[in-house]
């Protein structure tokens, strides 16, 4: 069970640089193509240069069990679009073990409102939960500019084609 308090399974791939990338689905409202999305993660680790190796988890979920965990860890008793959970590592660590637990439910939201669709938005959460782990942050509106251009870079590059190769 990951700290997230959502079961594991199996059904990990493994990349160069030892990165396990688990794609778990828990709602109903979006048909999840996990490959796409370990496509879109994977690109952005390549772009970024990282050569993390550990394990990430990302869930989708629905917007009640997204507010619970954002209840519980945050303190903020609504739906977020995504959290990020970073199990902890020493500095400078090319180690990670975490979390990205993402909102359907949100996804479905905000695509109506940005004119996009629920799975562009599902990338762009899946990228920004991402990158909070890799150390950007957007507590500012200068970080948060940067990260929403890295996110739409990403999210992009990885329409284009551009591809990461998985071993």
């Amino acid at each position: 069970m990951s700290p997230a308090g959502i079961a594991e399974s199996p059904g990990k791939l493994k990349v160069s640089g030892g990165l396990n990338l688990i794609v778990r689905n828990f709602q109903k409202k979006i048909p999840i193509n996990k490959k796409r999305i370990k496509e879109v993660i994977f690109n952005a680790l390549a772009l970024e240069g990282s050569g993390i190796s550990g394990e990430i988890t990302i869930c989708f979920v629905n917007d009640a069990k997204i507010k619970a965990l954002n209840l519980k860890y945050l303190h903020k008793n609504k739906p977020t679009d995504v959290l990020a959970f970073d199990m902890g590592r020493p500095p400078d660590s090319r180690t990670i073990l975490a979390d990205i637990v993402i909102s359907t439910d949100t996804a479905i939201r905000n695509a109506g409102i940005f004119k996009t669709s629920p799975l562009y938005e599902l990338n762009l959460y899946a990228l920004h939960g991402l990158l909070h782990l890799l150390g950007y942050s957007d507590s500012n509106p200068k970080q948060r500019q940067l990260m929403q251009r890295k996110e739409k870079k990403y999210a992009n590059t990885e329409n284009r084609g551009l591809s990461f190769k998985q071993t």
